[in-house]
Formats: structure tokens, C-alpha cells, sequence
């Protein structure tokens, strides 16, 4: 992995990819992520051609970001090139794209196959969340390609249709998403931490409609809410009236639920003469729920006890790290700075770490992908 905060694109990439390829002593480059911060949108076409100009990788995808990961640092508003290149040989990158039609959409450009026995295909992915529905995407594949990995996050740089910038090999698009499928001989693990815990008890949806959730228990979500709220301690109730979520089990048929059971989504409304709740996504009767609450103490706990776990059931030492990190999470949440990062280079030994801050991340719970909020 190397780094650069020069200012001039160019010669910032330049810098930072000869630092990545002198790692690989003398190997030639496979894959290679490219991130940039906004100071180098203008020069986009310049960061492309320095990356195959030092390094000649096969494979190239990444993009322009809000904020960028390098190493242990996460670099915020200020210029910033992370460049991690590997010897990884066979990875096939592609751009898909999302028409609309009268039946409802098509997706173009890859074919997701099938994992064949014993293989666990990976998809680095990386979209704009202007013009490419990803969620509907994670929901086709999680029922027709079950078993395929979907890792990566939405380009956070743009504000509108049209800003935002993704790198393929010598392109540069500006909608859909690109991506890489990983070979089958690389051994990839992955997690999310989704940086939130369970408050109060679970309960069975017995009414809803869509993502309005009308009776938990047989009972109004608001009513359930009042008897949580007041059986906690006076700094777990600010939590709440920073931010709550809702948290659906992902495995009903596990005996106890606890963090990381659960795929966590934002409470966005509520009507306080029905008692209904409504979340950012869809809801099911016989489901299991849960409210939670956001916090800077439990986002750390979480990514270290799964840090702590995942690098032990490593086989080897790894030889790299890809972060992808929410845009709400780093200096907006956490009180000191760099702090995903820092926790992912400690924990693994120092290994080339890269990424961005993302506007959506991507990844799997319970053995499907979802696109995420506020996690790592």
C-alpha cells in the first residue's frame, strides 16, 4: 500500500503507487484499488494513467471519496491518494449498469454465477448510489446466486447524478458500478460491524405493512418503545434521542440473539395516535425484532471483539486489508481520529491497508449481503 497528500495528482500517484509496488519485490502487479479524495476529481484521467504508468497492474477499480484509508490513518478533508496493489493474478473486473423497464429494471454488464462446490466467489463492488439500485441487486442474488460474497461500498464524492467517479482498469465511469471477482484462489474472509447494540427485549412482528411496523407482540412498536425507554438508565436514554434502530434477526433459529445477530436499520418515523413504527426497510410478519441504539463505546467494542476473533481463525498471516467505512463513522463519531483504521492495522500486524468512506457499505450477515449504514 502506499500513500500520498501531495497536491498535485500526478505526481501524488505516482508517489504513492511506487511505494505499493515496492512491496511486491520485483513481482508484477495484478490487482490494483485506487482511492482518491476530491482534491484529485478534476484530475481523475491523471490518477488513472500514473497508477498504469508505474505500476502496469491487469486489473485496476476504486475511486474518488469523501475521505480515504491508508495504513492506520484516515485521511479527512485533506488531499489524499491511497494506492494498494497485489501480485493477485486472474481477477476480472467489470461495469454494470441498471435500465429501467416496464417490468421494473435490468442489471448489465456481469453475470454472477453460481459458486461452484467447495468455492466462495468474492465481488469487490463499488457503485453510485445516484443511478445504481444496489439493494436490489444484494436482494436478487441473495435468492438466486446464494453463497456469492458482495463486499464494497457506494462512492461517497458526489452530491448529484454525475459526480461521482469510479475507476476500471482505463476507464472512468460515472454511473453504474464497477467491480472485480476475486479468483477462487485467494482466501478471503470478511465481516461487518455494524457498531450497534440491543436494548430491552425482542419481540414477534404480529402487524405490518411493508417497512411500518403496527403491532410487536400483539402490542403498538411505541408502546413497546415506552416500556424499554423506561427501564433504562439515564445515558442509554440520550442514546435514543441521538438515533434508534431496529435491529432483524438474521438466523431465527438461534436460542439467544446478541451484537452481530441482527441486520440494523434506522427507525425513520413514527405516529404517535397509532403507535406505528417505520423503518428504512422492509418488514415481515413472523419476523424477529429488536430496538438498538449507536455509540461510539459500542462501535469500538464491537470492531475489536471481531477483530480479535476473525484474525485468530486466520490461517496464515494475512497479506492485506480492504476497509470500507461509513462516511458517518471516523471523526463525525468516533472522538479521536482514525479510528477503523487504526483498529484494522493493529489487529492484523501492520498488513497494506486501504479503502474510503463510503455512503452505503456492502457486505454479508447470515451468509447474505445487504447494504449497510454507519458500519465497517
Amino acid at each position: 500500500m502506499g500513500f500520498s497528500s501531495g497536491v498535485s495528482s500526478s505526481a501524488a500517484v505516482a508517489e504513492a503507487t511506487s511505494a505499493a509496488v515496492a512491496s511486491l519485490e520485483g513481482r508484477p502487479a495484478g490487482l490494483a484499488l485506487v482511492f482518491a479524495s476530491p482534491h484529485h476529481a478534476d484530475r481523475a484521467r491523471d490518477v488513472l494513467d500514473a497508477v498504469h504508468d508505474v505500476a502496469s497492474p491487469a486489473a485496476v477499480v476504486g475511486c474518488v471519496s469523501e475521505a480515504v484509508v491508508a495504513g492506520a490513518r484516515e485521511v479527512e478533508g485533506e488531499p489524499a491518494v491511497s494506492v494498494w496493489v497485489s501480485d493477485i493474478e486472474g481477477g476480472q473486473t467489470f461495469h454494470m449498469q441498471f435500465s429501467r423497464t416496464e417490468s421494473g429494471g435490468l442489471f448489465s454488464g456481469w453475470l454472477f454465477e453460481r459458486p461452484e462446490e467447495g468455492a466462495v466467489p468474492v465481488h469487490l463492488l463499488i457503485a453510485d448510489p445516484y443511478t445504481f439500485p444496489v439493494d436490489h441487486l444484494l436482494g436478487h442474488l441473495n435468492e438466486s446466486v446464494p453463497g456469492a460474497v458482495v463486499v464494497g461500498g457506494m462512492a461517497s464524492r458526489g452530491f448529484s447524478g454525475g459526480d461521482t467517479i469510479l475507476f476500471q482498469d482505463r476507464s472512468i465511469r460515472r454511473d453504474g458500478a464497477v467491480g472485480v471477482r476475486l479468483p477462487p484462489s485467494i482466501t478471503v474472509r470478511t465481516f461487518v460491524s455494524q457498531g450497534c447494540r440491543p436494548i430491552g427485549d425482542s419481540y414477534v412482528v404480529t402487524r405490518a405493512e411493508q417497512n411500518v411496523l403496527y403491532g410487536l407482540a400483539g402490542r403498538p412498536p411505541l408502546e413497546r418503545l415506552r416500556e424499554t425507554v423506561n427501564a433504562m438508565a439515564p445515558p442509554d436514554r440520550e442514546l435514543i434521542s441521538r438515533g434508534l434502530h431496529v435491529g432483524r434477526v438474521i438466523d431465527e433459529y438461534k436460542p439467544e440473539h446478541g451484537i452481530g445477530d441482527f441486520l440494523i436499520r434506522g427507525v425513520i418515523g413514527a405516529d404517535p395516535d397509532s403507535g406505528a413504527v417505520a423503518v428504512g426497510d422492509t418488514v415481515d410478519v413472523g419476523e424477529t425484532v429488536q430496538f438498538h441504539v449507536r455509540d461510539a463505546a459500542t462501535a469500538d467494542e464491537e470492531l475489536r471483539s471481531l477483530l480479535e476473533r476473525h484474525s485468530a481463525e486466520l490461517p496464515g498471516e494475512p497479506a492485506g486489508a480492504l476497509l470500507f467505512t461509513c462516511n458517518g463513522r471516523g471523526s463525525r463519531m468516533f472522538p479521536t481520529p482514525d479510528h477503523d483504521a487504526e483498529l484494522v492495522s493493529k489487529y492484523l500486524g501492520g498488513v497494506p491497508v486501504a479503502g474510503f468512506f463510503c455512503a452505503g457499505e456492502l457486505g454479508p450477515v447470515g451468509g447474505k449481503n445487504f447494504l449497510h449504514g454507519f458500519t465497517g
